[in-house]
């Protein structure tokens, strides 16, 4: 798809700031296509991880003509919660598989969130399966669970733990949980290193 000339769309991804939440947001500039008098908006949060493999917060129904755009095969949905019906609808009508791995998150004060390696682990064989690309994964925001995810697949692409964290940081912004970092510190990759 070709974007009009004039006038040209830009879209702040991630334009709020957060006066009412508290959040750090990263602003994104980002050039939208129209087609049929249609705006393309990406989800909060939204960026490309690798090939074929994006990440975001949970999509809300404006941004699901932009996923289409994507040619996704499947979603890697983070959270316990059940997905939203009109989402599951656009799945259906897109023949996009549901991977769900119910992430449960800390409700207390204190923002630990225990991640389950667990299903860390079968979320990153299905993350690095080939024939479930192109791939969106996300949670609610787009910012631990996913973060989790994320990192330890930088660890199988063998970046240092310095870059997995800045990474992590640059999405959960002031959000950042310790705890999280410990998690990729300390999971063990090597399971998904065998040939």
């Amino acid at each position: 798809m070709k974007a009009e000339s004039s006038p040209s769309a830009l879209f702040h991804a991630i334009g709020l700031d957060g006066e009412s939440s508290g959040e750090n947001r990263i602003t994104v500039d980002w050039k939208l296509e129209k087609s049929s008098d249609h705006l393309h908006i990406p989800p909060f949060n939204f960026a490309v991880v690798d090939d074929g493999i994006y990440r975001s917060g949970l999509p809300d129904t404006i941004n699901l003509s932009f996923l289409k755009t994507l040619g996704l095969r499947s979603i890697i949905y983070l959270c316990p919660e059940p997905y939203p019906e009109e989402n599951l609808e656009f799945l259906n009508a897109n023949a996009i598989q549901l991977h769900q791995f119910g992430i449960q998150k800390s409700k207390d004060k204190n923002p630990i969130m225990e991640i389950q390696e667990g299903k860390i682990h079968d979320a990153l064989r299905v993350l690095i399966d080939p024939k479930n690309h192109p791939v969106l994964i996300h949670c609610k925001r787009g910012k631990h669970r996913t973060g989790c995810l994320v990192g330890c697949l930088r660890k199988m692409q063998n970046w240092c733990m310095g870059a997995i964290h800045e990474e992590y940081k640059h999405f959960a912004g002031d959000k950042s949980r310790i705890s999280d970092q410990i998690f990729l510190e300390t999971f063990d990759i090597s399971c998904f290193m065998k040939s």
